[in-house]
Order: structure tokens, then C-alpha cells, then sequence
């Protein structure tokens, strides 16, 4: 009897680190650590899971493009040694995470996360590079304060082609922009095509909406939000 109540303990203890020890290893890392931990496994493969357009706006050194949404992301990422430290990144961190979960279930040891994306990437002012000689910045900051020039409020919509939250809010901002022309200009502004902006308004997360009124930021909210509870703000 004293043998196995033992080995129940032995065991139990055993699962107990186990469990422990797993709950302790990060790997859903801040920008920083992110690229330190980059700078610390020079040799381990850096996947950027965005769309190839997005690719080639600006991405991190050495990264190879597998879109998460693409029909052959499960082919790609068979060509990547599961065994080794892989690194894994998105816009804002949502196709990350996904990519991310996938490739856990599908054996991969070590996969590190971007948290936040390269909008925390570009935030932290952390090096990218493009695949092409020629990339915009899209709009800039003296084109961006001279649309606040308005007798109208400005509402400012910074979403992504791909973030769902985005294409739900699209239709009722379509609505305020026609119910509410009288008084409120809304602009969509495409954070992909636009990543210093982002950057110089602190916009690192989608969707973020900002109202401005005589040129001052009145109101800001990131995230889904209602529009019952935008017009709200707008009121």
C-alpha cells in the first residue's frame, strides 16, 4: 500500500511540473522581446502569415511570406523544420495566433508569436524592410492635419482589407457618413497602406475610430464597437 501511494505521488508530482513548467515558457512575446529572442536564434525561420501585398510594404529581415489564408499554407509550412524555433507574425495579431495554433497542432516544438503585430513592431520603431526598391508610406502627417481642416467633425476609420471587425463596422460608418453628412465627415484610412501615420497617431491595434473637432481629438475607441454606441460619441 505504501508503495504505490508512492508512486501516486511520484507521479502526480510529476505531472504537476510538467504542467508548471509549460505554463512558464513564453512565447507570446512584446516587440521587444520578439526581437531579441530573433537576435538570440539568428538561424530559426521567421514567418510572415499576411498576404503577399502586405508582404511587400515592409516585413522583417529574413522573414518568408506563407498567407495564413492562402490555399497552400499547410504545403508551405511543411517545408520548415518542426523540431527548431520558428517565429510567427501578422499586421495586428490575429492570423498570427491562428497560424500559430495550427502549427502547434500539426507538431511544431518552439513557435513564437508577435503580440500586437507589426503594429507593435513599427510602434517600438524596430527595423523592417521591403521586397521592393519603391514603397509608399501613404499618407502623411501634414496631408493628414490638413483634412482635419472642417467645420465638420472627423471621424477617422483605421481598418485592413482582411480584419474582420473591420468589414462589420463598414456598413453603419457607410450609413453615418450618408444619415449624418451634415455634420460629420467620416474618412477610412487603410492601416496597411498607411503604416508611418499609424505609427504617428499611436494606432497600433485594428479597428481604431478617432473623432476629432475643431482639429482636436475629441474621442478614440480600438476595437468593435456598436454603432448604436458610436452615434452615441457623434451626438
Amino acid at each position: 500500500m505504501k508503495n504505490f501511494l508512492f508512486a501516486v505521488l511520484v507521479s502526480s508530482t510529476f505531472v504537476f511540473n510538467s504542467c508548471s513548467n509549460a505554463q512558464t515558457t513564453n512565447t507570446n512575446l512584446s516587440a521587444t522581446e520578439f526581437s531579441d529572442k530573433i537576435n538570440a536564434l539568428p538561424s530559426a525561420a521567421i514567418v510572415d502569415v499576411r498576404t503577399p501585398d502586405e508582404f511587400s510594404k515592409g516585413h522583417l529581415q529574413n522573414a518568408k511570406n506563407m498567407d495564413w489564408n492562402g490555399s497552400d499554407f499547410q504545403k508551405q509550412i511543411l517545408k520548415i523544420d518542426k523540431s527548431k524555433p520558428v517565429f510567427v507574425y501578422c499586421l495586428s495579431g490575429g492570423r498570427s495566433s491562428s497560424a500559430a495554433s495550427q502549427m502547434r497542432a500539426d507538431g511544431f516544438k518552439e513557435v513564437y508569436e508577435l503580440n500586437g503585430g507589426l503594429m507593435k513592431w513599427r510602434a517600438a520603431s524596430l527595423p523592417e524592410t521591403t521586397t521592393t526598391t519603391t514603397s509608399s508610406a501613404g499618407m502623411s502627417r501634414q496631408q493628414f492635419d490638413e483634412m482635419l481642416n472642417s467645420d465638420k467633425s472627423v471621424l477617422i476609420d483605421f481598418y485592413a482589407d482582411w480584419c474582420a471587425p473591420c468589414k462589420k463596422m463598414k456598413p453603419y460608418l457607410d450609413e453615418i457618413s450618408k444619415d449624418m453628412a451634415d455634420k460629420i465627415m467620416v474618412v477610412r484610412i487603410n492601416a496597411d497602406d498607411n503604416p508611418q501615420l499609424c505609427k504617428y497617431l499611436n494606432v497600433d491595434g485594428l479597428p481604431v475610430l478617432q473623432l476629432y473637432k475643431n482639429k482636436k481629438i475629441t474621442w478614440a475607441n480600438t476595437g468593435f464597437i456598436s454603432k448604436e454606441d458610436v452615434v452615441k460619441q457623434l451626438r
